[in-house]
Parts: structure tokens; sequence; C-alpha cells
């Protein structure tokens, strides 16, 4: 599903939040998560240092993002099913954040792993 400019801009403008919870109901819906890879996926770091894994709810979002420390990184798809399965407790285990839907001029929110997961189940109900 392409994504229109105008939508594109909507969401980017909106706050944290509202994002997060836009990215739940897409990735509920359409099954994808993305992120950023070029010889390694792509890591961002907060203010204490800890490392973070952005994701988003599509690639148009990832690609607006490959920019500055993450130019020439490419949007690669996580399943839905890796996403829960596989990359979340692989985070988890490996003590990274999860940070969700960055920005060009926002970091993402960086929810505990397990408000994610109990975010996608409670959407994924829905279905």
């Amino acid at each position: 599903m392409k994504i229109s400019q105008k939508q594109i801009e909507a969401v980017i403008a909106l706050e944290g939040s509202k994002r997060y919870k836009h990215f739940i109901k897409v990735i509920a819906d359409t099954q994808e998560v993305w992120g950023l890879y070029k010889d390694g996926w792509a890591l961002a770091g907060t203010e204490d240092n800890q490392k973070v894994f952005p994701v988003w709810p599509a690639k148009e979002y990832a690609e607006l993002c490959a920019e500055n420390e993450w130019v020439g990184y490419e949007a690669e798809l996580f399943s839905l099913d890796d996403f829960m399965n596989e990359l979340l407790p692989t985070l988890k285990d490996d003590e990274l954040l999860i940070g969700i839907f960055y920005t060009p001029l926002n970091n993402g929110i960086t929810p505990e792993i397990e408000q994610v997961l109990n975010d996608l189940e409670h959407e994924l109900e829905n279905y």
C-alpha cells in the first residue's frame, strides 16, 4: 500500500505517543514492521548512551530517516510474527531499547518491550 506524501506529512507531525498508537494499529493491520539495514541494523542511542533499535510501520517512514548517520541504509522488512517472537525478545535479552517511529526531526519513543507486546496483542484481538 503506497502512502501519500500528504499522509506521511500528517503522521510524522504527530507527537510521539500518537505516532506510537498509529504504529501499533498499522503493523497489526499490515503485519509488517520496518527497520534500516546496511552491513548491520541501524541503531540510535539515548542521552544516557543506551542503544536503541528503531522501527517504523511502513517502508516510506523508514526511508525518510535514511539520512545523516544512516545515509546509505535501506528499509528492510520484518514480518509481524518475527517482530513479536524473535526481534523483541532478542532486544530484551540484549538490553536494547525499541525505538518506535523515529522521524527526521524527532526521536521515536522507547516503551518497555512488554508494553509493545501487550498493546499489539490487544490490537490484534480486533482482527
